[in-house]
């Protein structure tokens, strides 16, 4: 996306920069020039449509690179995202190697605060697909809370689809969780924590126990005993969403709750008394029709 003054999107593969991702950016520019793919960084520049003077600041170490060129440099010459955030891995995707990795949009306000975006179930599957355009990103609903904690970093919340999370989760709540980082994967995914799992295909609310380390996978467990554990494998995982939080729809009182159970318990009393009654008659009829054969 080109730079605008009231930018309402941007898209970092992390929620924050730091000056060593700009020093991984810089030596993959350095490669392309000694691999005679770019006859020189004015040229980089120009191919993306970025200033030449503005990489020449961030070649020189004044200034970080751009959430911006760094999309533009994966897209256009295949860095691999995988490298810059994390060091490690080739400097260049080839082929289908880190094809998991993708881009995250986020959306901002006027001040460039950042907004929570919502992914309602009809989105869900657009939002798993293999190509997350920024177009689509911006067609879902976003939203601010007060509570500080939510200010910083990068958030999302997701419909709970099914019933394979409860009694933690219904159909209807939505999960409000924090973005964690690829390079984190590994150390900060917790057992037996609850997690956003973003596939290929699909977005999943479940309670996770990580075998990155040993298997290079993810045990998926659902807390309905319905249903039984399963896993996947890193390189089908794009993004992971730490559950902070759960907005749930309005239930009754208690004290409603249990007029409504009585009510019910009464009308089923009633139901089965008729029907005792209805087949104690079949019985007399029965026994009747016997008596005058």
């Amino acid at each position: 996306m080109t730079d605008r003054p009231a930018a309402k999107t941007r898209q970092p593969a992390i929620a924050l920069m730091n000056s060593i991702i700009t020093q991984r950016f810089i030596k993959c520019l350095d490669k392309l020039r000694e691999d005679g793919k770019v006859r020189s960084r004015r040229q980089f520049a120009l191919s993306l449509d970025y200033l030449a003077q503005s990489l020449s600041e961030i070649s020189k170490g004044r200034r970080d690179v751009t959430i911006e060129l760094l999309r533009k440099a994966v897209e256009t010459y295949q860095f691999n995202p995988l490298y810059l955030f994390t060091g490690d891995g080739p400097m260049f995707m080839t082929g289908e190697e880190n094809s998991g990795f993708r881009l995250l949009t986020i959306v901002t306000d006027g001040e460039d605060d950042e907004r929570i975006v919502h992914v309602p179930v009809p989105a869900q599957a657009g939002y798993a697909g293999d190509i997350l355009d920024q177009a689509f990103v911006e067609t879902l609903p976003t939203y601010t809370l007060p509570d500080y904690k939510y200010k910083i970093g990068t958030h999302r919340s997701f419909d709970v689809a099914g019933d394979s999370m409860e009694p933690t989760l219904f159909e209807g709540d939505k999960v409000i969780c924090s973005f964690l980082e690829p390079r984190l994967w590994e150390t900060s995914v917790k057992d037996n924590y609850v997690y956003v799992v973003v596939t290929r295909g699909d977005v999943l609310v479940k309670r996770v126990f990580n075998q990155i380390k040993e298997n290079k996978r993810l045990l998926l467990h659902s807390d309905n005993n319905f249903y039984e554990p399963y896993s996947v494998q890193q390189e089908d995982v794009r993004e992971i969403w730490y559950v902070r939080a759960k907005i749930s729809p309005f239930l009754p009182s208690p004290n409603n709750i249990q007029n409504i159970v009585r009510a019910e318990v009464k009308e089923l009393k009633e139901t089965i008394m008729k029907q005792g009654r209805l087949v104690e008659n079949l019985y007399t009829t029965i026994e009747k029709l016997a008596a005058k054969q």
